[in-house]
């Protein structure tokens, strides 16, 4: 079955308290500042054939991590989206994409964090899937993709070898050493590479 949302002219944000129960939405415009209301989100990385984790840097016009480089997506869902869905849209929307599959890799994911007087502060479930296409980027929302080995990359995320992997997003950061605990991207990738 397929969701079809209305076109709105302004995206709204589902607002929550702490155990993700729905107590409002906000228009996305709004819901960024010095005092972000907790609200839902997603993450999403990506991995194809060769084994690499798709990065991408936000657009310059993005309100939070502005040129900040992050994992393949992330975004929030619409008020009554199922998140998979969300996903998906936000997949397509910013970079053209549309995975194989996706699995809810931690669904508990929740942070809090500040850029340049913003904060961010969102239960955001972290998803995971393999893609085969190139991405065609959205460039409002993205500057740039950057494919790199799962293995390198959290690597480099654990020992700050590179500046690269030191300045990527906080949630970036925080979810793919969850992720590499659990091992569920190293499941991904040897399933790629069959």
């Amino acid at each position: 079955m397929v969701i079809v949302f209305p076109a709105m002219t302004e995206e709204l944000v589902v607002l929550v308290d702490d155990h993700d129960n729905q107590i409002g939405t906000a228009p996305k415009s709004e819901v960024h500042h010095g005092d972000t209301p907790l609200h839902r989100a997603f993450s999403c990385f990506l991995i194809n054939a060769e084994g690499e984790l798709l990065l991408q840097q936000r657009a310059s016009t993005k309100v939070t991590w502005p040129r900040i480089w992050s994992n393949s997506c992330c975004g929030h869902p619409l008020p009554g989206e199922p998140r998979e869905e969300a996903v998906r849209r936000r997949l397509r929307d910013e970079l053209g994409l549309e995975p194989r599959s996706l699995a809810l890799a931690l669904p508990d994911y929740r942070y809090r964090a500040e850029h340049l007087g913003v904060v961010e502060n969102e239960i955001c479930p972290v998803w995971i899937g393999p893609v085969d296409n190139v991405p065609t980027l959205n460039e409002a929302e993205v500057m740039a993709v950057r494919w790199v080995s799962w293995r390198r990359f959290i690597r480099g995320v654990r020992d700050g070898s590179e500046p690269f992997y030191r300045d990527l997003s906080p949630w970036c950061r925080e979810e793919a050493l969850l992720l590499d605990d659990k091992g569920v991207l190293d499941a991904l990738v040897r399933s790629e590479n069959r």
